[in-house]
């Protein structure tokens, strides 16, 4: 990394059209990880529940998405480490072994939410029992990853891609289908909440779209498809912002699509499970948006359980230094979504609580981010402005504060 003088952060270098779209790429891998099956059940419950109500944590929580994403990716540019790394090297070995634990907690509790929706996923498509069905997802998210550590960062990225405009395309098609009512979207964006569910599932949204583990991934992503940035910091911070902007608004979009989906289309009943929401769909609209939901849930599955075994390895290496087989990893974090799925657990119930359980990690990834980006002496002239920080401050006190109350509501009954 260059020396940078101090004084004013610069601005980033716009880069041309050209390069820009050479450099985009790592961005669209994390926002996979914010339309996973997880999205899914809780964006489609909220909607079929609570109709237009919590489109303002949709919102949010998307914005949300685009700063912190943003902040992984500028931390790693400025220093060349990413965020596991800073931590494992600034904080006291039991702080640095606390947030690795927690950190691991959150991968399982997303593979839960991506190997169930997968299963799901094949057994409304072809028939396969959800078990089998788990097991094929995890086989397919090994392959996915033999992508990237054989093929390059490239071809892994174009793969997740065409995943990402597989839902894309599946969530906005029923979205349009079902109809929408514009003037209830705008409607729903005045904060409010509607009792102790409705605050459960605007955890669940802002977990399932905040995603912890695609904080922790989004530096090594950056650094692993460009390199060490050294004299080329502007220009890739420049190509980075763009790249954020695009692959965070696409997904908000998506989660958005799924939320009308629920609210349009479905009714409470037919919310409370992805089972249902499927049966819903083709009653109301006919078997096409029936099938290509299910395709979308599948296709979300099979890339964001992929990117997350590759969250899996950032965590594990950047904490504690260590590296595993692939297919050890791969393994470390199935093994609960299979017993889930062993035990017959209602797939829907175990994916919004999944979403939760993220939200919880939220705050572990969030703070230590802002205290780094926020750092003049680590970052140098890339150090957040005023204003990114209170932004940045403000996003990660929502958070805490969103699950301290659900907290003490779980307490008090």
């Amino acid at each position: 990394m260059s020396p940078l003088a101090p004084g004013r952060a610069p601005a980033p270098t716009r880069p041309r059209p050209l390069t820009v779209v050479r450099l985009m790429g790592p961005a669209f891998v994390a926002a996979i990880a914010y339309v996973d099956p997880g999205n899914v059940a809780t964006n489609i419950t909220a909607g079929a529940r609570y109709g237009y109500l919590l489109v303002w944590v949709v919102v949010g929580a998307g914005a949300m998405a685009m700063l912190v994403q943003y902040l992984s990716a500028k931390l790693t540019l400025a220093t060349g480490r990413t965020l596991p790394e800073l931590c494992a090297e600034r904080f006291r070995r039991g702080v640095r072994l606390a947030l690795w634990v927690q950190a691991e907690i959150v991968a399982m509790a997303t593979d839960l939410a991506e190997v169930v929706g997968g299963a799901v996923a094949l057994q409304l498509l072809f028939g396969i029992p959800l078990l089998p069905g788990g097991l094929l997802t995890g086989l397919v998210s090994w392959l996915v990853i033999v992508v990237q550590s054989r093929r390059g960062q490239r071809p892994f990225e174009a793969v997740v891609g065409g995943l990402l405009a597989v839902v894309l395309t599946g969530f906005l098609y029923d979205a349009v289908s079902g109809g929408f009512s514009a003037d209830r979207i705008v409607s729903g964006m005045v904060p409010r909440f509607a009792g102790p569910d409705s605050l459960l599932l605007a955890c669940g949204i802002v977990g399932a779209t905040v995603m912890p583990h695609a904080i922790y991934l989004h530096g090594a992503l950056v650094r692993d498809r460009h390199g060490e940035a050294g004299g080329r910091q502007r220009t890739l911070l420049g190509a980075t912002r763009i790249d954020v902007m695009a692959a965070m608004s696409t997904a908000a979009v998506v989660n958005l699509a799924m939320l009308v989906v629920g609210a349009a289309t479905l009714g409470s009943s037919a919310g409370d499970s992805i089972e249902a929401a499927h049966r819903g769909l083709a009653a109301a609209l006919g078997q096409l948006p029936a099938m290509l939901f299910a395709v979308a849930l599948l296709a979300s599955g099979f890339a964001a359980t992929s990117v997350g075994t590759y969250a899996g390895a950032v965590i594990l290496e950047g904490f504690v230094g260590r590296t595993v087989p692939l297919a050890v990893r791969r393994l470390l974090t199935l093994v609960p979504a299979l017993a889930v799925l062993a035990l017959g657990a209602e797939p829907g119930r175990a994916l919004v609580l999944s979403q939760v359980v993220l939200s919880f990690g939220i705050p572990f990834a969030l703070w230590p981010l802002v205290a780094f980006t926020a750092r003049r002496t680590l970052m140098g002239r890339l150090v957040n402005g005023r204003l990114t920080t209170v932004c940045a401050v403000a996003a990660a006190s929502v958070s805490t504060l969103l699950n301290a109350a659900l907290l003490w509501l779980t307490i008090a009954g």
